[in-house]
């Protein structure tokens, strides 16, 4: 249990609410006090909550006691700070809330944190034990620490406290919605109210270049629903951008962060990487704008440095090395840069809208500027696409424009609240600058015709005929525009703002303002988005770029990097081909997290709760389709070229493998997807075709028995179900604690390991109790195992009898079971290679029965002529361990060219030869044939090889060989007869030999031994088993694997040491056996 020294505990509005009553149980003094106690509340740095009212813990006191504990702490008995939770002093006190004793703590959001967190300690409420068992140990508690063991903390929050303290002193500098999200979308007026970039970055040179020429092509109508369309695919984007950043704490990261923590680390692994190189390569599109525009003004006064292309390279290094100094000198100056380019920006759009009322000269008309003009107007309504484009084309170049929303997210790990900041920064910035951008598009269009000559003389004389154009009402003549081309008018000239504006060179300064505002705005998103990558180490070998440095933790690493590629893309002073990837790049960003709201909410996580109610999941999935649309209507290449890169690194994250756990809405489908197959499955009927094993094993730990898994998994894997199942005995409290405490690590190790089964474990008074708690209750629906593993139990003969009952119990109880014999060897190299590994429990004592129960050995012998049985004593230990470690894993490597010898002596309804079936399509056993065995009549052997070949053959399995054995049933030689007689010796009860009362006094006390008339009645089957090792030995001691018919033993006749004899002969001196028994229901057909 963990404790807090921090006075601020309760936050209650009303100071009654909570009375926690100190109650001293010293039997002489059992006397209670009261005194104020003040308390501060805790600071909501992680949520978009408001700051609550200062509020105090009330302590009780019973009526006339309060001077008894003024008296208390004047005489330094027991003081507050002094007292201790587990004081064990004469004086014990106990905590009451809600009066009665407890140690339940009240809602506290520093239960909620994640540990690491850098806004706050997280604290560890008592547990559901501690709670129980805490008062019944007669724990003290102190006075001194009531408010903490009332909130189940620790003095973590005195260290939250000097955090906080840690982090007023450094100037952690942090943005509000305006002046982080909405400035570098929006004015800088409301910059101490928001937090975001998006205005500044929307709002880039296509407002004063492009928009005229896009609205003299496209008309005023479709000028419009171009830009309505475009701010469509941004609104939607913008919605689902809220909605995933106010469902839980947005770190730094921006569109990665949203994705990633969304659609999980493949999605925003993929996405994260190209979405900040975009911005790397987008600083120098920016760059290379304003060189150019510096170029044109240089050009003008004939004053180049060398040439244009070297210009705009020279201008662009100086201007990227300037806005990297003021990026490095931290997000506070960056911050203040952009106010002064916002204002720049503002003033350049209203000295536009100014201009477009002040009356217009004679230069200006034979411009084509003519102020408003309702003819003009009626005149531009139309579309008069020009030189092969259309209205798709003119949207491709009008989109990018509508890019930068992302600008203010991007940075929201230096967002004072993201979950507020990015929803109205976003939103409102993109209403603004819709609304300047539809209102630029109308005035320009409403002001000055398509074409002009600049001529000042083309006027309209008496007598002069006109085309009928607004300009011919107005009182000039442009016709000739029609035949050759002209310099002016909306279609022919791009500084069209520039000349209707009230002063002309601050349309160029607005110019300037809007590319370098963007520029910065990329230059700062570029690193913060792949600070976040790399910190979340998503690729591996990029941790170098995830320190971060100062008080803002600027990633300095990453400004260097993104300056580096920014002066690549300088350098080639071209872009033509690079900007349509980029836009894409954007566009597919956009598109994932349209994708990521939509998933979310169709997954049905209860975790996902945005405070932001206006979004759609029907909207937001259209939203991502659009975004594919406009990816490839912009450029079809390029568009493939970026749907080919992060399909690349989607798949590269996903053969990877990060070891992150964000709760994404993938890992929550996973599980909607699997409860809805499992719930379809249990409408569909069981058929003899689509049986597949599904199995039980009975491994243990799965790493103990490699052997027994690793053959278990070779016929199920993504075939059938396996569960690697271990049993806990003992004492139940102790088998429980160890069971839960070890769950996790064992499921974790099959799937590092790459074992597609489960884990399952039980805590039972007996081995076979818990088997049959298994195997009631594993699996779900029709995933239910109906084939029972069991390894053999190799020390039967010095166990106590009880094990050996058990055992053979389980073996008894099933209908459908499997066994897998093998040898001892297994467990002991396991222990001598495995040491390193935490699932040591043998020697903890609790499941050690269990361990002996179910041993799995599986260990193969060379063999010697005769019967003897090679023993450890007689190899070399050197040798033994050798064979011991290739025991584990000798069904871990390729099995090579050899056979799967089928003994199928009885037919339990073709079990016996599925599975080995099975196993010969498996990479491992591809190159094992079948060979068949069974019994048959010494004058029909030609005849039951061909019932035997059709009947395989209708089965459709291939087979090598089959041979008829006919000499079962004779005796076996004296020696192996002789060694199954010693081996028995030890449980034999010889009765015949004793008296009447003696015989019958040995049958109560020792029911489990083997009688004299148990033996004569079945020594026809126990001959039998010992023939059988002998034809085994004689036939199969080469072959990679034997699968025999598990003899069964008739309940209540067969004692549990003779059944134990028989499968011990039948596997001696043999390699790998595998002994099975269907239930008798079919599980082959040769219908179709």
């Amino acid at each position: 249990m963990s404790m807090n020294n921090a006075p601020n505990v309760f936050l209650d509005p009303n100071a009654n609410r909570f009375q926690v009553n100190i109650i001293n149980e010293d039997h002489d003094n059992n006397e209670i006090t009261q005194e104020d106690v003040g308390s501060d509340p805790p600071h909501y740095e992680e949520t978009s909550f408001t700051d609550e009212t200062h509020n105090r813990l009330r302590i009780s006191y019973r009526p006339g006691k309060k001077e008894l504990y003024d008296n208390f702490r004047q005489n330094g008995e027991k003081t507050e700070a002094s007292l201790h939770p587990y004081d064990t002093h004469s004086k014990m006190y106990y905590l009451q809330t809600f009066g009665h004793n407890t140690m339940d703590p009240v809602p506290k959001i520093d239960y909620y944190r994640n540990t690491g967190s850098v806004s706050g300690n997280k604290l560890n409420r008592p547990s559901l034990l501690e709670i129980h068992e805490q008062l019944a140990k007669n724990i003290a508690v102190s006075t001194g620490s009531v408010e903490r063991v009332a909130n189940g903390e620790s003095s973590a929050g005195d260290e939250t406290a000097d955090s906080k303290e840690e982090e007023n002193k450094t100037g952690f500098v942090k943005f509000g919605w305006v002046k982080g999200v909405l400035v570098r979308n929006l004015p800088a007026d409301f910059r101490d109210i928001w937090g975001e970039i998006c205005m500044l970055n929307i709002w880039g040179v296509m407002l004063f270049i492009r928009l005229s020429w896009i609205v003299g092509q496209a008309g005023i109508g479709l000028g419009v629903i171009i830009i309505l369309l475009a701010t469509m695919v941004t609104s939607i984007t913008g919605l689902s951008t809220s909605a995933i950043a106010t469902n839980g704490f947005v770190r730094g990261g921006g569109a990665y962060y949203l994705i990633s923590r969304s659609l999980g680390p493949e999605f925003g692994g993929s996405i994260g990487l190209i979405f900040a190189f975009a911005n790397a390569v987008a600083v120098a599109m920016y760059v290379v704008g304003f060189a150019e525009t510096v170029v044109e003004l240089l050009k003008e006064s004939d004053t180049l440095m060398v040439d244009e292309s070297n210009d705009i390279r020279i201008i662009g290094t100086i201007t990227v090395v300037c806005l990297l100094g003021i990026s490095v000198a931290g997000m506070e100056w960056e911050a203040k840069a952009q106010v002064i380019l916002l204002i720049v920006l503002l003033v350049a759009i209203v000295n536009f809208f100014i201009g477009t009322v002040i009356p217009t000269n004679t230069e200006k008309k034979a411009r084509g500027f003519f102020n408003y003009q309702a003819s003009i107007f009626a005149e531009n309504f139309g579309p008069d696409f020009r030189s092969g484009e259309g209205f798709f084309s003119v949207f491709a170049i009008f989109f990018p424009a509508a890019t930068g929303i992302l600008a203010g997210a991007n940075i929201s790990g230096d967002l004072k609240d993201p979950q507020s900041a990015i929803p109205q920064g976003t939103m409102l910035a993109i209403l603004i600058t819709t609304i300047a951008y539809i209102a630029v598009a109308i005035c320009a269009a409403s002001c000055v015709v398509r074409d002009a000559t600049g001529n000042v003389n083309d006027t309209i004389v008496p007598g002069m005929s006109c085309n009928g154009s607004s300009a011919c009402g107005l009182g000039y003549d442009f016709s000739r525009c029609a035949s050759q081309p002209c310099d002016y008018g909306l279609m022919n000239n791009f500084q069209v703002m520039s000349m209707v504006s009230g002063f002309g060179p601050l349309i160029t300064a607005g110019i300037f303002s809007a590319t370098l505002s963007s520029a910065l705005a990329s230059l700062v998103s570029a690193p913060k988005v792949f600070q976040a990558l790399c910190k979340d180490n998503v690729y591996k070998g990029l941790e170098f770029f995830a320190k971060g440095y100062g008080k803002n933790n600027e990633p300095i690493r990453g400004y260097v990097l993104t300056f580096a590629i920014a002066m690549a893309f300088i350098l080639i002073a071209e872009l033509n081909t690079i900007a349509p990837i980029i836009s894409n790049f954007f566009l597919a960003s956009y598109a994932l997290i349209n994708f990521s709201c939509f998933h979310a909410s169709y997954a049905k996580s209860p975790g996902w709760r945005p405070a932001f109610r206006y979004y759609n999941m029907w909207v937001s999935l259209f939203g991502a389709l659009l975004c594919c649309g406009v990816m490839f209507v912009i450029n079809w290449w390029a568009a493939l070229i970026t749907y080919a890169i992060e399909l690349f690194l989607y798949i590269y994250v996903t053969y990877k493998k990060p070891e992150v756990n964000w709760g994404s809405s993938t890992q929550a489908l996973y599980f909607v997807n699997a409860l809805d197959s499992a719930l379809a499955l249990t409408t569909v009927e069981d058929h003899v075709k689509n049986f597949r094993p599904q199995c039980l094993a009975l491994t243990g730990a799965p790493m103990v028995r490699p052997a027994l898994l690793d053959i278990t998994h070779a016929f199920t894997k993504n075939n059938g179900l396996c569960i690697c199942c271990e049993v806990y005995t003992g004492p139940r409290k102790l088998c429980v604690k160890e069971m839960n405490s070890g769950m996790e690590k064992k499921q974790a190790w099959l799937t590092k390991n790459k074992r597609k089964a489960f884990y399952a474990a039980v805590a039972a008074d007996s081995f076979r109790d818990g088997v049959k708690s298994l195997l009631q209750a594993s699996g779900l629906g029709r995933m239910k195992p109906n084939t029972l593993v069991i390894g053999f139990k190799k020390d039967w003969r010095s166990a106590p009898a009880t094990q050996v009952e058990n055992y053979v119990g389980i073996i008894q109880d099933f209908i459908l079971k499997t066994e897998l014999e093998k040898l001892e060897q297994e467990r002991l190299a396991l222990e001598a290679t495995i040491k390193e590994n935490d699932f040591e429990e043998g020697k903890r004592g609790i499941c050690g029965f269990f361990k002996k129960a179910s041993t799995l050995n599986i260990s193969k012998h060379e063999t010697k002529k005769g019967n003897t049985i090679n023993t450890i004593q007689s190899m070399h230990v050197g040798e033994f361990n050798q064979r011991l470690l290739e025991a584990s894993t000798q069904f871990k490597k390729k099995q090579g060219k050899g056979t799967i010898d089928i003994w199928w002596l009885f037919d339990d309804g073709g079990l016996t030869i599925l599975i080995p079936y099975i196993l010969t399509i498996r990479k491992k056993w591809k190159n094992c044939k079948l060979r068949i065995f069974t019994g048959g009549k010494v004058n029909r052997i030609e005849e039951e090889k061909l019932v035997m070949a059709s009947l395989l053959s209708k089965f459709r399995i291939k087979f090598a060989d089959i041979n008829i054995i006919c000499d079962i049933n004779i005796k076996p030689n004296k020696e192996s007869w002789k060694f199954f007689e010693e081996m028995i010796e030890p449980y034999r009860l010889h009765e015949s030999c004793k008296d009447m009362t003696t015989a019958e006094k040995l049958k109560r006390e020792t029911p489990w031994k083997i009688t004299d008339a148990e033996l004569e009645a079945f020594k026809e089957k126990s001959y039998r088993q010992v023939r059988l090792n002998e034809l085994l030995q004689e036939h199969s001691r080469a072959a990679n694997l034997i699968v025999l018919s598990l003899p069964v033993a008739r309940k209540g006749a067969v004692s549990d040491y003779l059944y134990m004899a028989w499968l011990e002969i039948l596997s001696k001196n043999l390699p790998p056996i595998l002994m099975v028994r269907g239930n008798h229901k079919n599980v082959l057909t040769f219908y179709s």
